[in-house]
């Protein structure tokens, strides 16, 4: 079994109950181990406009915890994943920067060492377990699923901080989707963003970027639209049905997690997977989207 720390982030704790549940139930059939550790906090990105400082040693402190564990560090949130890769590419590059940060790390008797390696959810289906022996368990492939995939921006942008994939274009998620059986297919609005983080100031904004994705996914004749970020599931899932009054349309799109359909390819249950938690039509998958 190959161990890695888990940071599970904020969201998934909170809210998005089903990534953390597929995540647990299927990691232990490809021989990972996650270990969970006490004390996370936040991975400090959402502050980051308003105090970097705070925001790098919020992070550094979470990997820190992690390499006191003697282990690498599985971070399948992509925005969680960005601020700790942002923050490792700053002290691993500043020794004067990670000396005033460890100065704050004193308090918790941790320090920041920089030898842990961070693991993204791609880094850990396409890399560490890889696709070989990921479609050696698949019992049931998912053959009559089209599928559109959406990587989200944290999970492929900025490019010079080194992200899971490349920012023009993705093939890692069509890569396991095709591996486990279903039909992943491009399309214009790939890389558009779910429109999540602009809830908070420009919400009609937000919804109207989330309704018109979801259309055009519709359109397409996609049976589903796979993602692996909580946030953008969160925007997609829960809030398809605003999404659609917004863009004054009715929109009926399943929404699930890779982890989801990973899940079902190796013969897991739904509800060990969370499908149950979906708000979208999820169960016209049952029915190959028909």
């Amino acid at each position: 079994m190959k161990k890695f720390v888990f940071y599970p982030g904020c969201v998934m704790q909170t809210e998005q109950y089903a990534l953390d549940l597929s995540l647990r139930e299927i990691l232990p059939k490809f021989d990972v181990e996650l270990v969970d550790v006490q004390g996370f906090s936040c991975c400090g990105e959402p502050l980051k406009s308003v105090n970097q400082m705070l925001s790098v040693s919020l992070a550094a402190r979470n990997i820190a915890l992690a390499e006191r564990e003697g282990l690498d560090m599985f971070v399948p949130c992509p925005m969680c994943h960005l601020a700790m890769s942002e923050c490792k590419r700053i002290l691993d590059s500043d020794e004067e920067m990670k000396q005033r940060v460890n100065t704050f790390l004193k308090d918790d008797a941790l320090t920041y060492t920089g030898k842990a390696t961070l693991v993204s959810i791609l880094d850990m289906f396409h890399e560490v377990i890889g696709l070989e022996k990921m479609k050696k368990k698949v019992t049931q492939p998912l053959d009559s699923l089209k599928v559109a995939s959406h990587y989200g921006c944290h999970l492929i942008r900025p490019s010079e901080i080194g992200r899971p994939d490349d920012a023009e274009n993705p093939q890692k998620m069509e890569q396991i989707l095709s591996t486990i059986g279903a039909k992943p297919e491009d399309y214009p609005e790939k890389l558009d963003c779910c429109g999540a983080l602009l809830n908070a100031n420009l919400p009609e904004t937000a919804l109207t970027k989330t309704g018109q994705k979801l259309q055009k996914i519709e359109e397409y004749g996609f049976n589903a639209l796979v993602d692996v970020c909580p946030w953008c599931h969160r925007q997609f899932d829960a809030r398809q049905k605003k999404a659609g009054e917004t863009v004054a349309a009715k929109l009926n799109v399943p929404v699930v997690y890779l982890t989801q359909l990973i899940g079902l390819s190796i013969g897991i249950s739904e509800e060990r997977l969370g499908l149950n938690l979906n708000l979208s039509p999820v169960e016209a998958l049952q029915n190959g989207g028909n």
